[in-house]
Order: C-alpha cells, then structure tokens, then sequence
C-alpha cells in the first residue's frame, strides 16, 4: 500500500523551458487554503483495503514578487484486513519567484511514528538542477536542466493549456522524497469546462462559475529500464483553475484509487503591491 507524494498537489507553482525559468505574463496564482476530504474511490480484488477516510489542507501563499511557499499535510485512515494504519504527510516548499531556488520538507509518519523524513535545497545551475539533501542524509545530486520545481509544473500546465496543448511530457523535482533524480510526468489537458457540482463552485465564491480545465498527470519512476510500454506508478486527474485552484481530485494506484472533494476554501491574503508578473 503506497501514499501519493505530494507533487500536485498539491498540490503546488513560473513556466519553465528546458533552457530555463520564463514567466508568463498574465499568469498569477491565487493564494488560498483549501481543505478535502478523502475517501476511497475504488479498490482492486487483490487489495487488502478495505475502507478510507482522511483530510487533506492545502495552504498555498505568496507571489510573483515574493516566491511561493506551499503547506501540505494528508492524513488518511485506511481499513485494511489486517485492523487500522494512519498515516500522516507533510510537506512544505518555498520556491523564489524566479524559479531558481527551492527549499522542501517531508514527513511521512505510520501510527504516528516517524517513517520517513526528507529535506534540502536545490538551485538551477547552467548544467541542470543542483540539489543538496540535509536528510534522511547528507548528500548532493545533479539533474538535468529540463526538471521543474511544483511550483513551475503548475505553471507549465496553464501555459500549455493557453497555448493549445493537450498532451506532453515533462519532469518534476519536488522534494518529498530522496530520489537521484526527477521523475517524468505526462500530461493530458482536456478543454475547459464547468464545475458540475453546486456545493463546489459556492464554496469557491466568485471563481465557481467559472470554467476549469480537466487535467490527467501521470507520473513513473526515474530510471525503471522497462520494456515495452511503460505503465506509470501512479497517476492524478483533477479540475485547474486559471489561478491554480484545484478540484475534483482523484489519485489511482495499482491496487486502489482515492478521491479528495473540496470541503473548505478561504482565500489567502493577496500582496496588493506587487507588480510583477
């Protein structure tokens, strides 16, 4: 049984080429926290899952003048045939707004023990991402150039859609776990639509009404020498917003899928004066 790491997420947000961080100039990200609720969405035969139930708190802040910073934690109550695990992510990021330095930090704790702790910095260098780990080790790594912080692939997505594009391929470096290099990401991009369900496009105010873009991403592992098609290891559909806000999320494994549905929505305080885009 495996946990999302929290690329989307989250979560999470500049247009980078493989030559570099480029800013789109009407592109803003909105600063808000938004609260979902999870729950299973399907499981396989083969599972021992046998019920879900979680929340998950986005917090999301900043701007083109001051960087972005982005808090994440999920905690998740899975059933499974064998009695109950919690499990509990966090993570936090501070990306500048030139999409040349990233700070990250995770924390996966099982039952409330510690299982996993990572945390660095990373900066773009002429020869790819430069990054330095502090934990679970010491240790520094390169990656190539055309890796992109979240902040970056959100950006990316929105561009793209601007421009047309349906379907690519890029890679994300994200910091929630310790891994030697960014893993590849496939994009698809629907065309935008509205929200179906009322309950959302109120808690969303004044951008409920407005279309959102269906988004499906998958993501594999870097370096997996597979023959054949490549079967991705786990992959994220949801509805963007213009301004980043994610909806209707659902995240599918091998052996169960899970949704998280917006719940809460507040809008962050906005730097009035920035003008930078």
């Amino acid at each position: 049984m495996r946990v999302t790491r929290h690329s989307l997420l989250a979560a999470t947000l500049t247009v980078v080429t493989l030559c570099g961080a480029v800013r789109a100039e009407a592109l803003t990200l909105l600063p808000h926290r938004a609260v979902y609720d999870v729950s299973l969405a399907s499981v396989s035969d083969t599972s021992d899952i046998e019920g879900l139930s979680g929340r998950w708190v986005f917090d999301f802040s900043g701007s083109a003048c001051q960087g972005y910073t982005a808090e994440s934690r999920l905690v998740m109550k899975f059933e499974t045939s064998e009695g109950p695990r919690l499990l509990d992510r966090r993570v936090q990021s501070f990306e500048t707004a030139d999409g040349q330095s990233f700070k990250f930090k995770s924390q996966s704790y099982s039952d409330q023990e510690l299982e996993e702790e990572v945390e660095g910095s990373a900066e773009r260098a002429a020869d790819g991402i430069q990054v330095a780990y502090t934990k679970p080790e010491k240790a520094e790594m390169t990656f190539g150039p055309g890796a992109m912080f979240p902040s970056g692939q959100v950006f990316e997505i929105l561009e793209n859609a601007r421009e047309g594009l349906r379907f690519y391929e890029s890679s994300v470096f994200d910091g929630t776990e310790f891994v030697d290099d960014a893993t590849t990401v496939s994009v698809v991009i629907g065309k935008a639509k509205p929200l179906k369900a009322a309950e959302t496009r109120t808690l969303l105010g004044d951008i409920g009404d407005d279309n959102f873009l269906p988004v499906t991403m998958a993501y594999f592992e870097p370096d997996t020498d597979q023959e054949g098609e490549r079967v991705s290891d786990y992959d994220v559909t949801f509805q963007m917003h213009e301004t980043g806000v994610q909806t209707n999320i659902v995240i599918r494994y091998e052996e169960y899928s899970m949704a998280a549905s917006l719940v809460e929505f507040t809008k962050n305080d906005v730097d009035q004066d920035c003008t930078k885009q």
